[in-house]
């Protein structure tokens, strides 16, 4: 399969790209995911056409580095993609496992491998809290304590996932910045079409899914269920804990329902309304006690027989899209959208309480993309999002209960991005944003620059700055806990991201592209453990520089691999420990190698073979606990056994490499699965 990681290269034309040029309604323009196109049935009687490796990574639809729909090829920034196919490939059941191969990230988490293990998005020096998650465009980050987990989308929903490092605050706000995950939900088809499958694998898993999509008339829709269960009993040992055992208590059970319907409102207009349901009921096993060091990153672990965490979520919203004037180079969007966030952690070994967190948020968003002339574009709006969050402790033994907070964050911003191809080879675009905040410190100004020149035919140059910031969460803010206290008066992290990069096309039969980075992140919030009672500060400062570098490669006919290394060196410039001091910021500094080759057909038959291989990392910033880095090669397929009914399966971790990514914290070792799918 052709890697879907994708960045940006040069346009050979003399002016920006326009806008999808249809006869449909303005749902064709709306900025969502493109209507994904059928699959040839395995009988049809036509050759076999390859796939050519550049034009499939340089067409590749991607919304998040423009704020409207465009492709790879006309953004001067590096964004990496997955498709929703190429995760049926893969046998990626969430969000999370579907980042695993992709460049300039690292999603593997520290507390497992198993499907519902909680994510981690580590992009450039940044931590997930400061990775900003969107949906379809719309920012669904928890502002109580920051971050999303991705582990609760399941990808029978999803389109596709884009990555954008380097921050995005310019056009997106708060959060953005380490870099902006946008996950574009699926549209619906254009025939009434039924898909259900059914996936089983080791310790457990059991899956099914069952979607309904078409359009009859004016009105389209997708209406799908997934059911995900896994017992995830594993064996595994610690041989720093002199430990071995089965895995207990990390069972799982998802419940997820997702709602999509589309109205066209003559061929102008189109209203869309969106709704997904996210349900997870998990048990949580802890870790292995680490006894040296003592005091360590894994000293104060505990393995749980009966801790559990529940999580219901709802994310719904409603979208207007108006094509304006006569043509299709305007269009005005408009969205409000409504989330409601609930986890409870029910704790029955050694605190014997439950904690409850509860977020609700309204928002806005308005915006006008307007192609004005043959060599300029303009995208500018208006964002608006309050987001109400309450965390609260019961204490089983004593029967009481305790507010850690409940308070509530407005945030509002105008924003602009212009774009001008100065020539056939040159193209520019300078975007600012003003965000202002109900936060004492919370408004900031964001700008940002960015140019591409083609050399020639077959090299690209391109140069980004993006200005970033990340306001406080309300944790950090108003905790009250006893022992600590939150702090009101800190200061938005802040963060300058520069990356410069070459695209090198090779032949016809490859894509090359070196992307050099240096992110800076101030004002870090952190905790600091060193005062009377202990509070969250602004102690810190980090520049991350390193590398991210694809090669894909079309070898011969059907025959696909790809390459590709992220190195990430995230130093401490400023801490209040001055032991930390130079020091590699811990988690964040593994570099990262995935490769792959794979055999595909445009029937539908894949078979590929790939790695992935993380390096070393500290886990403290002190420098004096670190971890050992890994490789597994895993083998993936999809055969299609008929017209309508497709047979996947994985063998992932061929070799049984076991690993910790956390101290105490196993992995799953060697797994498989079976999956079969009809589509009617």
């Amino acid at each position: 399969m052709v890697s879907g990681e994708c960045v940006a290269i040069a346009n050979q034309v003399p002016q920006i790209s326009e806008f999808p040029k249809y006869e449909g309604s303005a749902t064709d323009l709306q900025p969502v995911a493109q209507i994904t196109p059928e699959k040839t049935p395995a009988s049809t009687e036509e050759p076999d056409i390859e796939l050519t490796v550049i034009d499939k990574l340089l067409n590749e639809p991607v919304y998040s580095p423009f704020r409207r729909e465009g492709t790879v090829k006309d953004s001067t920034r590096p964004v990496y993609v997955i498709t929703g196919e190429e995760m049926e490939a893969q046998g990626a059941r969430t969000v999370r496992e579907a980042l695993k191969f992709l460049t300039g990230i690292l999603p593997d988490g520290t507390v497992g491998t198993e499907v519902s293990a909680l994510s981690g998005q580590f992009i450039r020096g940044s931590n997930s809290a400061q990775v900003l998650i969107l949906l379809d465009g719309r920012p669904i980050n928890d502002l109580g304590s920051g971050g999303f987990d991705l582990s609760e989308f399941t990808t029978n929903i999803v389109e596709r996932v884009e990555v954008l490092p380097g921050g995005g605050s310019t056009l997106y706000g708060s959060d953005a910045i380490g870099g902006v995950i946008n996950i574009i939900t699926r549209r619906p088809t254009e025939k009434v079409t039924t898909q259900a499958g059914v996936t089983v694998g080791a310790y457990g898993l059991n899956q099914q899914t069952i979607s309904n999509s078409g359009k009859v008339g004016n009105i389209g829709w997708v209406v799908g269920y997934n059911r995900t269960e896994a017992e995830n009993n594993y064996p595994f040992s610690i041989p720093e804990a002199n430990f071995k055992g089965t895995r207990e208590n990390n069972d799982v059970l998802y419940n997820n329902f997702n709602v999509k319907l589309e109205a066209n409102l003559g061929k102008r207009d189109t209203l869309t309304l969106s709704t997904l349901y996210l349900g997870k009921d998990q048990g949580v096993p802890g870790g292995v006690p680490i006894p040296e060091p003592l005091y360590g990153q894994g000293y104060f672990n505990s393995l749980t027989d009966s801790d559990r965490k529940y999580t219901d979520q709802v994310l719904t919203d409603l979208t207007w899209n108006s094509k304006l004037g006569g043509g299709d180079d305007s269009l005005l969007t408009a969205r409000v959208y409504a989330d409601f966030f609930n986890t409870r952690y029910d704790s029955r070994n050694s605190s014997q309480a439950r904690y409850d967190n509860g977020q609700t948020s309204y928002g806005l968003q308005t915006q006008h993309s307007w192609k004005f002339a043959n060599n300029q574009a303009l995208v500018y709006g208006f964002d608006y999002r309050n987001v109400s969050a309450t965390n609260s402790t019961f204490n089983f033994s004593a029967n009481t209960k305790t507010v850690t907070y409940d308070d509530s964050i407005s945030q509002g911003a105008v924003f602009a991005r212009y774009e001008i191809s100065f020539t056939p080879s040159l193209t520019a675009n300078l975007g600012l944003r003003q965000d202002f905040s109900s936060l004492t410190n919370g408004s900031f100004t964001s700008p940002s620059i960015g140019v591409k020149f083609a050399l020639t035919d077959t090299t690209t140059l391109r140069a980004n700055y993006i200005k970033n910031f990340r306001a406080p969460n309300l944790f950090s803010l108003y905790a009250n806990g006893g022992s600590y206290v939150g702090n009101p008066n800190l200061r938005p992290e802040k963060g300058d991201s520069y990356d410069i990069g070459i695209d090198q096309k090779l032949g016809d039969f490859g894509l090359l592209r070196l992307t050099y980075f240096n992110n800076t992140i101030s004002d870090l919030i952190a905790y600091n453990f060193a005062v009377p009672v202990a509070t969250y500060e602004n102690i810190g400062k980090i520049r991350t520089t390193g590398i991210e570098a694809v090669l894909n490669l079309q070898l011969a006919k059907n025959i696909y691999a790809f390459v590709n290394y992220t190195a990430n060196d995230p130093r401490i410039l400023k801490s209040t420990n001055s032991v930390e001091v130079d020091k590699e910021l811990r988690f964040a500094g593994a570099d990262s190698l995935n490769a792959g080759l794979s055999y595909e057909t445009s029937q539908g038959l894949y078979a590929g073979i790939l790695m992935h291989s993380l390096g070393a990392y500290p886990i403290n910033n002190t420098n004096t606990e670190s971890l050992s880095g890994y490789t597994t090669f895993d083998f993936k397929m999809r055969v299609s056994l008929s017209d309508n009914l497709i047979l996947t399966g994985s063998l992932d971790n061929i070799f049984n490499q076991r690993y910790q990514l956390f101290p105490g914290y196993p992995d799953g070792g060697r797994v498989f699965q079976v999956g079969l799918s009809s589509t009617f």
